[in-house]
């Protein structure tokens, strides 16, 4: 047993997407496409029937052996005539002679990889659907938690945790949207030849091109050079990364409110057995988070190859083939499991209620310095001299270390417009949360509208 190199090999990849990008797998889509070919070229009368079903037996069975292509990679240096070869080798009579009839190499591979970029696809969104279902449950749970705003790292004003998350799940639900979006200009093979004329396939090779796509059941290209417009995997790719990177933004915000002092949640630690540092045994560390964004750089970083390989000489080079060997596995590869790493996070999380109010006391009433400021202009008095009062208060409190709201009371221009009593219900932070709780249960009613399920 060979030792990995890749740590998406033996440490950060998902068997059910890495399945699909392994090098028996792409062979087994490419074969797909073989036999999908074979059989245009028979529908429309140009081969045997019964070749073309031969053909279609050999791609769906286990006879093409990777081993055997590698074989005769070595004498050909040529991976997909290797391919080509070794199924002719396992067809029986003269149905061998028509594989590969009339195609180009990149007819095979880029549409044996829309074949794929639609499986991956396929599995991303069920990763977007069940992380947008754990996000509902969790904003509905914590629809009504006081949790302290922050902007710009301090203090802001009172908000609910529910509400937080609110705003991933609009985030997620136009990630939802995009997907859906790109599946047509993601999903497109070819089947037009050496420069994308189609010559070699014969006079109906726009009826046989259809043909194929059909039976592949993706779109193609149509007006293609020898591959399919690159455009449309830096599209993909572009995509997969900007999730990638909103999945770092709400573990970077999972790493904040866990900092010792904050301790608003945490990731779920297995007390019994988990082991949070090698030296400081008390350490509960917010890894997973972490993990997802040090895996949201390396994503980001197959954009640029992508990006430069959309630029090809001609009707095409080759500085693209080694470069996409790459990206796109990777790309699926690192997004698939950075959405259910995320989900494992927010599935287990623990909201600590307790320390959020503890959070809210300790501001010693700042944060309710505007609603205070709204309310003595509902008292009759100009916005700007409310707020030239309460900034007056607030530098008070903060430099004396009190309550803002004795620091108000103390002044006469306040206490001549609000009684004490209004003034203590302005500055309760549970009635200032403004619209954050209709704002969850739209959003909350969005999934469940969007997924067809009840979130409980």
């Amino acid at each position: 047993m060979s030792e990995h190199v890749c740590p998406l090999e033996y440490r950060y990849g998902r068997q059910e997407m890495e399945s699909i990008f392994t090098e028996s797998s792409r062979i087994r889509y490419q074969m797909r496409v073989e036999a999908a070919l074979a059989q245009a070229h028979a529908a429309l009368g140009e081969i045997p029937q019964a070749d073309a079903d031969e053909i279609s037996r050999v791609a769906e069975s286990d006879l093409v052996k990777l081993e055997r292509i590698k074989e005769i990679e070595k004498l050909t240096n040529h991976d997909l005539m290797a391919m080509v070869k070794a199924m002719t080798e396992q067809c029986k009579g003269d149905a061998g002679k028509y594989v590969h009839l009339g195609a180009t190499s990149n007819d095979i591979v880029d549409t044996a990889t829309a074949l794929q970029i639609r499986d991956a696809l396929d599995l991303v969104a069920e990763d977007v659907d069940r992380f947008l279902l754990t996000l509902a449950k969790l904003a509905k749970r914590e629809r009504d938690t006081l949790e302290i705003g922050r902007t710009h790292a301090q203090f802001a004003i009172p908000i609910t945790y529910g509400f937080k998350i609110a705003g991933y799940i609009a985030e997620l639900l136009r990630y939802r949207e995009r997907i859906n979006e790109i599946y047509p200009r993601a999903i497109a093979g070819k089947m037009a030849g050496a420069v994308g004329t189609g010559a070699a396939l014969g006079p109906n090779f726009l009826k046989l091109q259809t043909i194929v796509m059909q039976n592949l059941e993706i779109t193609y290209e149509p007006a293609a050079t020898q591959v399919v417009g690159r455009d449309r995997y830096t599209e993909l790719v572009c995509l997969m990364a900007t999730l990638g990177t909103s999945l770092e933004r709400y573990a970077t915000e999972v790493r904040n409110l866990q900092r010792s002092e904050i301790g608003e949640v945490s990731e779920y630690f297995d007390a019994a057995h988990q082991v949070g540092s090698s030296t400081m045994a008390q350490k509960r560390n917010p890894i997973n988070s972490e993990n997802v964004c040090g895996l949201a750089r390396i994503l980001r970083g197959f954009v640029l190859p992508t990006f430069e390989s959309q630029v090809l000489w001609h009707e095409r080079d080759l500085s693209n083939s080694s470069a996409e060997r790459f990206t796109l596995p990777h790309v699926f590869t690192l997004i698939d499991y950075m959405i259910v790493k995320m989900d494992k996070v927010f599935s287990g999380l623990d909201v600590h209620r307790d320390k959020m109010l503890r959070n809210i006391a300790s501001a010693h009433g700042l944060i309710m310095a505007e609603p205070v400021m709204m309310a003595l202009v509902g008292k009759g008095i100009g916005r700007q001299d409310a707020h030239e009062i309460v900034r007056e208060a607030s530098m008070v409190a903060e430099d004396k270390e009190i309550d803002l709201l004795e620091t108000l009371w103390e002044r006469d221009d306040v206490k001549k417009l609000i009684s004490r009593e209004e003034l203590e219900n302005v500055m309760d932070p549970a009635n200032y949360t403004g619209g954050s709780k209709e704002i969850v249960d739209r959003m909350v009613a969005a999934v469940e509208n969007a997924l067809e399920t009840e979130v409980e």
